[in-house]
């Protein structure tokens, strides 16, 4: 089947996937770096039958997100450091009452105001631990304009699926460069939708979960009406201070990502086989670490690459399987140390780990990695 070729920014190709998995709902505010996803939505939404709203802010849009899911609807946000910290509170709502949303966040220099229009990758220990007590979700963070395309549509697939708020943790070199990417047709593509009850609303209950430990929750005004809290609650979606009742909900939403790791993580190795040094990176900085990766290997130093794409929950099992065999892994970051900590604690120190941060504003380029590979390879 033809496929059609595009020349598109990140955000824009961020938009197509959304439109390609269903998307049906935006609630947001705008923000600089994420601004474009929310005006392209404003105007192609409403001519497949979809809903734009613009709220009074962050906290509002997330809110209205939220409410939107409930109903069936695919619904989707996107904003940046500052935005995505007045989400927090929902994002937690939206984990214990299992309201599957897609949360997009082009990342920028912070905190607070910090650099509007400048990259930085220090959201990524936010995007797992912004919001209090026992949850999980699942973030994922793409290196190129394709993989902003594929990896939107299965953030969605991932909600739906598992019933989950799913981050995409874009940064604001990969949410503003332009590539040629192949837009394929929808039939092509692998697109989920939640599950719905199939008993009859007098034996309904919502939180009774499958087997996978995930909730199945009808859509609203289908016929079967449920309660929905922020409180610990049974299976009924009621209240309850039992501690049995307590434990068995916090446990399960934790663990019906855990239990499915194998399965939701993506990673890409290169060179890693007869490495002595691996380059760990993500999002616009892989870029820069590929290239230096191939230079060092030039150079007669064995380098290789390791490129998360899924970030939360960690591919901690991956890397302690590297640092095994390498002697050193080498982590990247447009900030000044974060998943270095993650990568420190799944080494076990079997591997000596060193970190090559920036927080400038600017992009780490190949030249900055190749001085510091330089530094430390032997």
């Amino acid at each position: 089947m033809k496929k059609e070729y595009k020349l598109l920014q990140g955000n824009e190709a961020c938009v197509e996937g959304a439109l390609m998995a269903g998307v049906s709902f935006f609630g947001g505010y705008p923000i600089t770096p994420s601004t474009e996803i929310a005006e392209s939505l404003a105007s192609r939404l409403p001519l497949t039958g979809g809903k734009f709203i613009q709220m009074e802010d962050e906290i509002g849009s997330i809110a209205a997100v939220l409410g939107a899911s409930l109903t069936g609807a695919k619904a989707m946000t996107a904003t940046s450091g500052p935005g995505f910290s007045l989400m927090q509170e929902l994002i937690g709502f939206a984990c214990i009452t299992e309201i599957p949303c897609v949360i997009v966040n082009v990342q920028r220099l912070g905190p607070s105001t910090g650099g509007p229009t400048s990259p930085a990758q220090g959201d990524m220990l936010q995007a797992r631990w912004g919001t209090h007590g026992d949850h999980n979700l699942i973030a994922l963070c793409p290196t190129s304009i394709e993989e902003t395309f594929y990896h939107t549509i299965k953030c969605f697939n991932l909600a739906e699926e598992y019933m989950v708020p799913v981050i995409l943790l874009m940064d604001e070199v990969i949410g503003h460069m332009r590539e040629r990417i192949k837009i394929p047709d929808q039939k092509e593509l692998m697109i989920i939708n939640r599950q719905q009850p199939s008993m009859p609303p007098e034996e309904y209950l919502p939180y009774r979960a499958d087997e996978r430990g995930v909730a199945v929750l009808a859509n609203f005004g289908k016929g079967y009406r449920y309660h929905v809290t922020g409180l610990i609650h049974d299976e009924t979606g009621f209240p309850t201070n039992d501690p049995k009742e307590t434990s068995k909900l916090i446990r399960r939403i934790n663990y019906k990502i855990e239990n499915a790791k194998d399965k939701l993580l993506d990673f890409q190795k290169d060179n890693t086989e007869d490495a002595e040094l691996i380059i760990f990176a993500y999002g616009s900085t892989a870029r820069s670490a590929l290239r230096s990766a191939h230079e060092a290997r030039e150079q007669g130093m064995k380098v290789g690459t390791f490129i998360p794409k899924t970030i939360w929950p960690f591919p901690e099992k991956a890397i302690f399987e590297l640092a095994e065999k390498v002697k050193t892994i080498m982590v990247c970051e447009m900030n000044l140390g974060q998943l270095v900590y993650e990568v420190e604690r799944a080494v076990k120190g079997k591997a000596r780990v060193e970190l090559l941060s920036k927080a400038s504003g600017e992009l780490i380029t190949p030249k900055d990695i190749m001085k510091k590979v330089v530094e430390v390879y032997n």
